[in-house]
């Protein structure tokens, strides 16, 4: 989510997509909601063969380069077929609602057709159950709310002369690849987005076939050979009366911010000044600057976003061609029923994974609580918010001599002097008390001050919760400041605004916001202790306070990162609403989010403090999870038909454990002093750990499953059979295998009820010359360990499997972690991270 603590947005659609199934007149439809209906019948997606090999051993060597690719259905062009199916599928549904609600009144939203067989619909709770009553009906479910969850990462990620060297430098990172992105839509008029940035030809895949929308907010031309798709879905949001037209866009325009920063992290154009307030801070780029972008808008500013909506992006998308599918985006509550995997939007992403799109999710910003993660299933990569070593650091100076630290991208006051501090509450104008107004003291109106008295010193000013809620901002505080003529402005921090996220924000004039609380109790008493007051009149008679302010433009490199933000949501993953630990690790993967440059809407709402501006600093998982689209958009480019799961594989095994100090990675404890309550990241943390982009594009082995993997895996939990039918048409029969979490080809190992010993196995394949490979591993607490080969040589395009034995030592009533290194004689380094929880039967 982008702005952490207030990312409550939600999804739209054209109006003029609405299906026009309203049977009866219009009428009030307070006592209606949504339901996302599935058949038994199968998608078009589902049609299709699972990943095939080209020869036996399953791979394709290139002579010249040596890499090896996988094979997966590729939809370059639908079919007329296809198409002639998804409108049988449409007139199905239709024919299907007529006939079970017979005379009554509805309303179709969606036809979903290639990834879900199904529809959405506004209906009373009594439709809906006439609807699953019928034998063409699978599932019924009721709608649910969603919500969102760089000039300098490239560098600290090391792509100019990694990842980009390889592919053949930033202008041709990630060409030919289509980033979709479900979010708030994009702002087409950004030089991130532009198709004329470079003097090499740049075509749109054939394989895409996705349109962009014309409207008043999104005029013709809006689309490029960057941009190469926009759409917009909105119709559940329509249907609760919540969207508005105007601050909402009917269109893929972003009238939010969200959409824009994220399309450009991940893909934006390389080389983009980034000037804010004035001040330059850099040039820009996205991970995969030469990649192509879709834009499913499916959230909006003020309502937050619904599952059909996203479903129906989902679907659009998978079926335009898109090559890799970001989703910034989490559900709001835990979904129920006999597991989370089990809902419209998981399900959904499972048929995209099925047709070879890579899917990555964030993480979530709840944490950093245990269990709190928002991105459930093996299927998707799921990724966590970690810090970069690029930090704004702000100060103040005392006359006591004592330094604050803070945060602020604003200049500082000259340096040969000090000024004097005056605080909002005693420059009031004479007609004017604290009564009048309780919040006068956040200097939102410079009329209620005497511009005599604040002229040329530092006004001090409160934040507060108000600040968080939009209701206040930097932004009027610092111009009132200015209007009365102030050396600077300083904020100190109210002690109820604990647990957010406070990114620095651009001022014009001198200022910094004491992020402390604690701090900020030393400021005022600093303040307070200096001043003289008239022991009749109860009024200040003299200002003794003095400070300087030293100014937050130039960026420092020297912070020890990555370190995973308090925010950023924690697992072990919950694999249900009760909830119980489901074997799957999550989160999977680490990337920057916090404090990260990226493009802006030119009419972004969701930080007010970059209002206007073309570029701003955002926090979140949210700002992760494009980081490592980008990526995989590389890693598409060098190996085009690799599976998702190969993919996700490279990404995790060849990730970081370490920070940048050489010590491991640390991880955030408390909303409360984050940096002080802090301890060693486990993989509930930070899953395999911090993406390396070099490593990530020769990786050495990799671990592949396939879409009958997961069904297989789906079909062990109990109760489980009937849904998974209700979903795909499948009989869990028909999978003769059994596969439970731990025995997914993934690459870490999670066992949240370990009862005696397990024996897991892992199948690895060399996608690198042949190389011998010897293997090492540190158990968790509890649990003793054995791997088997300890040593192997495997040749090009081969697979080894790999017997793991894990016993319980000891009963334990939490989690312990340990890892397997699998270390070749070529330099490759596959890490798998182990997580067990040992509750030994009696």
């Amino acid at each position: 989510m982008g702005n952490i603590c207030l990312a409550h947005f939600v999804v739209l659609f054209l109006l003029g997509m609405l299906v026009p199934c309203l049977c009866q007149d219009d009428s009030d439809y307070a006592t209606t909601s949504v339901y996302v209906v599935t058949l038994r019948h199968a998608p078009v997606s589902h049609y299709y063969g699972e990943l095939r090999r080209k020869v036996v051993n399953g791979l394709k060597e290139d002579a010249f380069s040596g890499r090896t690719e996988f094979l997966k259905p590729r939809y370059d062009n639908v079919t007329k077929t296809d198409k002639r199916y998804g409108s049988y599928t449409a007139r199905i549904h239709d024919s299907l609602l007529k006939k079970v609600l017979k005379g009554e009144k509805y309303l179709k939203l969606y036809s979903y057709h290639y990834l879900i067989n199904g529809f959405a619909v506004l209906a009373t709770q009594q439709q809906a159950e006439k609807l699953s009553r019928s034998s063409e009906v699978s599932n019924v479910v009721l709608d649910f709310s969603v919500r969102t969850a760089t000039t300098h990462t490239p560098q600290f990620l090391g792509l100019p002369q990694g990842a980009w060297f390889q592919d053949g430098g930033f202008e041709t990172a990630g060409e030919g690849v289509v980033i979709g992105f479900i979010d708030t839509g994009i702002d087409p008029t950004h030089p991130s987005f532009g198709d004329n940035k470079s003097e090499h030809p740049y075509p749109v895949p054939a394989h895409f076939s996705g349109i962009c929308e014309v409207t008043r907010d999104f005029p013709s031309g809006s689309c490029n050979r960057k941009l190469v798709g926009a759409r917009h879905f909105a119709a559940s949001a329509i249907t609760r009366g919540i969207f508005n037209s105007t601050q909402d866009y009917a269109s893929p325009f972003d009238g939010d911010g969200h959409g824009t920063h994220t399309a450009s992290v991940a893909a934006g154009n390389h080389g983009i000044p980034v000037i804010v307030a004035g001040h330059h801070f850099g040039n820009a780029s996205g991970m995969a600057p030469r990649s192509h972008i879709a834009v499913y808008k499916a959230l909006y500013k003020s309502f937050g976003g619904f599952a059909a909506d996203v479903v129906a992006a989902i679907d659009q998308a998978a079926l335009d061609g898109v090559d890799i599918i970001s989703l910034s985006i989490t559900p709001n509550r835990r979904p129920p029923g006999v597991a989370t995997f089990f809902n419209p939007i998981d399900m959904a992403l499972l048929s995209a994974v099925k047709a070879g799109i890579f899917v990555v999710q964030a993480a979530g910003n709840t944490g950093p609580s245990p269990m709190s993660m928002s991105s459930f299933s093996p299927w998707i990569l799921t990724v966590g918010a970690a810090s970069h070593d690029r930090v704004y650091s702000n100060s103040i100076f005392l006359g006591n001599n004592v330094t604050i630290p803070g945060v602020g991208l604003a200049p500082g006051t000259d340096d040969s002097k000090l000024y004097k501090l005056i605080h909002a509450h005693h420059a009031l104008n004479n007609d004017m008390t604290i009564a009048d107004d309780m919040y006068v003291g956040e200097c939102q109106d410079a009329s209620k001050f005497k511009r005599n008295l604040i002229k040329g010193n530092l006004l001090i000013c409160s934040y507060s919760i108000r600040f968080v809620l939009g209701l206040s901002t930097i932004k009027r505080a610092s111009e009132s400041a200015k209007n009365l003529s102030a050396a600077g402005v300083v904020f100190y921090m109210d002690p109820f605004v604990i647990g957010f996220q406070l990114n620095p924000v651009p001022m014009k004039m001198p200022g910094i916001i004491i992020a402390s609380t604690n701090d900020s109790k030393i400021l005022m008493q600093y303040y307070n202790s200096s001043l003289e007051i008239d022991a009749v009149s109860k009024k200040v008679v003299k200002f003794g306070a003095v400070a300087a302010i030293c100014g937050g433009l130039k960026a420092k490199y020297s912070n020890i990162a990555p370190k995973v933000m308090y925010y950023s949501a924690r697992g072990p993953d919950p694999g249900d609403s009760l909830p119980h630990e489901a074997d799957i690790l999550k989160p999977n993967l680490l990337a920057p989010g916090n404090f990260i440059w990226a493009a802006w809407s030119s009419l972004g709402t969701d930080s007010v403090e970059f209002l206007g501006e073309k570029f701003a600093m955002m926090s979140g998982t949210s700002m992760a999870a494009p980081h490592v689209a980008g990526l995989a958009a590389l890693i598409r480019q060098k190996f085009p038909n690799f599976s998702p799961a190969a993919i996700g594989s490279t990404l995790s095994t060849t990730a970081s454990q370490y920070d940048t100090g050489g010590g491991p990675i640390m991880a955030q404890r408390s909303y409360a002093s984050p940096e002080v309550n802090q301890s060693p990241a486990t993989p509930f943390d930070m899953g395999s750990g911090f993406v390396n982009a070099t490593a990530a594009l020769n990786p050495g082995l990799i671990f592949d499953s396939s879409y009958d993997d997961y069904m297989s895996f789906l079909c062990t939990i109990n109760g489980s059979a009937p849904v998974v039918l209700n979903y795909t048409g499948q009989n869990c029969w028909l999978h003769n295998s059994t596969i439970y979490g731990p025995d997914l080809n993934s690459p870490s190992i999670t066992i949240s009820q370990l009862n005696q010993s397990r024996v897991v196995q892992r199948t690895v394949q060399n996608i690198a010359q042949n190389e011998t490979y010897s293997v090492g591993w540190n158990a968790p607490y509890g649990v003793s360990v054995k791997v088997s080969p300890t040593h192997f040589c495997i040749a090009s395009g081969e697979r080894q499997v790999l017997s793991v034995v894990l016993n319980a030592t000891i009963n334990s009533s939490v989690a312990s972690f340990g890892r397997i290194g699998l270390f070749g004689n070529q330099g490759h380094v596959v890490n798998i991270p182990l997580s067990v929880m040992v509750k030994i039967s009696s």
